[in-house]
């Protein structure tokens, strides 16, 4: 498998652990809140209103179109911290470190 078809099979097991665990949201947040250039929009989105409108579809992006990937990030510190006591916390947290996992630089 690719590393793309690795990516989106990741994002798909996010997806649903944020659908399961009751974090999905059916409204999107405002244009406003969506455009903030803080890491991981944390001035003005939740840590699974991040993945779900700024992570998942920007991954799905690359994916899609068969854009480079990013080289190497790590997303599972601020997910594991700012979910922590969160139902799902657990599952989600786990989904992010295998995101993360792919893209560490020992990796490439």
């Amino acid at each position: 498998m690719s590393k793309h078809q690795d990516v989106e099979v990741l994002l798909a097991q996010l997806q649903r652990e944020l659908e399961r665990n009751g974090h999905w949201q059916i409204a999107s947040p405002s244009v406003e809140a969506l455009a903030s250039t803080e890491p991981f929009a944390i001035d003005t989105l939740t840590c699974t209103e991040w993945l779900q409108w700024i992570f998942i579809p920007k991954m799905q992006f690359f994916i899609e179109h068969m854009h480079p990937l990013p080289v190497s990030f790590s997303i599972s510190p601020y997910v594991e911290e700012a979910l922590q006591g969160a139902q799902g916390h657990e599952a989600i947290t786990r989904v992010s470190i295998d995101i993360d996992a792919l893209f560490s630089l020992s990796s490439q």
